[in-house]
């Protein structure tokens, strides 16, 4: 069995309830906190009745996830004989944006970061 350099982590995670203030006013609301560390893999789910919009600043729309459904992203760059590179660094905050009336159920984001041995 070989040796390795680096392991793979999850942070905590973060989830928004769609029947709750602010995100029921259709403004962008933050999914808890920012990322901790440099995330490798960040998947969102959206298992609300909604279509939300997905932001990295709060202003810009970036992406969508319809009701029901989610999004990965695989943020790692990989070059062959080195570790993956993450590529949405740490104290990136994910916004997300609903229709502008409540909805039912929650938004979930879970990111994986890499720690070196």
């Amino acid at each position: 069995m070989g040796s390795y350099s680096s392991r793979i982590s999850w942070e905590t995670l973060r989830y928004l309830d769609t029947s709750t203030s602010p995100y029921s006013t259709g403004v962008y609301t933050a999914i808890g906190g920012p990322l901790i560390y440099p995330s490798y893999i960040c998947k969102l789910v959206n298992n609300s009745n909604q279509l939300v919009t997905i932001s990295i600043n709060g202003a810009t729309d970036i992406d969508v996830a319809p009701a029901n459904s989610f999004w990965l992203y695989d943020e790692g760059k990989y070059v062959p004989g080195s570790s993956p590179i993450p590529a949405l660094p740490a104290g990136t905050q994910i916004y997300v944006k609903g229709p502008g009336s409540s909805g039912t159920g929650l938004i979930y984001l879970v990111t994986q970061y890499i720690i070196q041995l």
